[in-house]
């Protein structure tokens, strides 16, 4: 028997997630998360064989809650199911520990097939993941300047690019203003972009936006 926590924040997609996993006798729900607090409650308390994660979160993001995971509880396999594509987050998820990454968009079947692979020790990513990484190699492309960045400071990246100004992204990290500039300051260095707009305009060519 397979145990997962699913965490998601929206009701709605941890009720269908649950629905379709349910259907494979060898897998069992036994916790949902909205939350990063609820997530590590979870994986504290209950017997844990996957957790399903959502790269989107309140709070701490899922490369965050990832991050702490792996640093907690680094036996315990993570797949990340994400709305962004492939090339926007899954080197960075994998860089960060994640034992898989699949895409809101994928066949219903397949989120089966990537939950029996990670609890078996496996890794999990689509074959276009496994694409770009080959267009890449074949290329010989450098690695673009996000892909540098921490999880902090990707999350800070994509708030500054969504028109959020220093005070907001302050308060919803809970960090000082001071220390938000200072991101930013470091983000404007690592992307070689000199104002907010470019770096928004960066974030909108690299897909980088919902």
């Amino acid at each position: 028997m397979i145990r997962i926590i699913i965490a998601d924040d929206h009701p709605l997609v941890r009720f269908g997630m649950t629905k379709i996993v349910s259907k494979d006798p060898d897998i069992v729900v036994v916790g949902e998360a909205q939350n990063s607090h609820e997530v590590m409650e979870l994986v504290r308390t209950r017997r844990v064989d996957v957790v399903v994660l959502d790269i989107s979160m309140p709070g701490k993001n899922g490369l965050e809650i990832l991050e702490q995971l792996k640093h907690e509880y680094p036996k315990i396999p993570v797949l990340i199911l994400s709305t962004h594509s492939e090339e926007q987050y899954a080197v960075m998820a994998f860089k960060t520990g994640a034992a898989g990454y699949l895409t809101k968009r994928s066949a219903l079947d397949e989120l089966i097939k990537a939950i029996r692979k990670v609890a078996s020790g496996g890794r999990y990513a689509s074959s276009a993941f496994d694409e770009y990484l080959l267009f890449g190699l074949e290329k010989g492309m450098d690695k673009p300047p996000h892909e540098t960045l921490t999880n902090r400071e990707f999350q800070i990246m994509h708030l500054i690019a969504s028109g959020k100004k220093p005070k907001a992204i302050a308060e919803e990290l809970c960090l000082s203003v001071k220390t938000i500039n200072t991101y930013r300051g470091r983000l404007l260095q690592k992307i070689q972009v000199k104002s907010n707009a470019e770096l928004t305009r960066y974030a909108l060519e690299n897909k980088l936006l919902e």
